[in-house]
């Protein structure tokens, strides 16, 4: 039961983020504006995760991957699950953006 909670939440197979990063992945920090302001990862693109969907063509093309991110990485499985419905391929949820400082973006 507790690996179908992860899986529903985004928290499936470990993948190597930074090898995503260098083949061209984007990372989408859903949280709000000012929780942004107050620190993020370099160069990581922010849309809070409730004006995601009317903000999906500032994404580039479906076939790039994404790794969302928040402040606990509950908002980011909701994004990754919208971004899938909306035909984005290759989606990962990197939970807390504070995990995420170590990539080189």
């Amino acid at each position: 039961m507790i690996s179908r909670i992860k899986q529903l939440l985004g928290f499936g197979p470990k993948v190597d983020l930074q090898e995503l990063i260098n083949q061209g992945a984007i990372l989408l920090d859903v949280r709000s504006k000012a929780e942004f302001q107050g620190g993020h990862v370099k160069n990581s693109i922010n849309i809070p995760v409730d004006q995601l969907k009317s903000n999906l063509k500032k994404l580039p093309k479906k076939e790039v991957p994404i790794i969302t991110c928040c402040a606990s990485g509950m908002r980011s499985a909701a994004a990754k699950s919208m971004l899938k419905q909306a035909g984005h391929q290759h989606v990962h949820n990197g939970g807390s953006w504070r995990s995420l400082t170590y990539l080189e973006i």
